[in-house]
């Protein structure tokens, strides 16, 4: 199943325009396959996201020594989003916070 609509990058432009902060829906890039994380327990859905994003080269440098936040749309486990922030903080980001809209159990 793929997602034809990016709530995540939705909610991304409304923060932005409330809070003037720009939002760069690109500067992550898969690097790996995943499974869907639908019925994987927490741990499988850590070891399925692990090593599966990277900062794109082209952008490397709006990311090094700033504070980025994520915005998601929904968190189950955290394990996408600890992924991404590795991912970020690999590549020198400064902070990475992570701004979720609701919490699944």
């Amino acid at each position: 199943m793929s997602r034809r609509f990016n709530q995540a990058n939705a909610l991304a432009q409304v923060v932005s325009a409330a809070s003037g902060v720009p939002v760069d829906p690109f500067l992550l890039e898969r690097v790996k396959p995943t499974a869907p994380q639908v019925r994987l327990s927490r741990s499988q859905r850590e070891l399925n996201v692990q090593g599966a994003f990277r900062v794109r080269k082209q952008v490397a440098a709006k990311v090094e020594g700033r504070k980025i936040v994520l915005v998601d749309d929904v968190m189950t486990s955290g394990a996408t989003l600890n992924a991404a922030a590795r991912a970020l903080l690999r590549a020198r980001a400064a902070r990475v916070d992570v701004l979720v809209f609701a919490r699944a159990a």
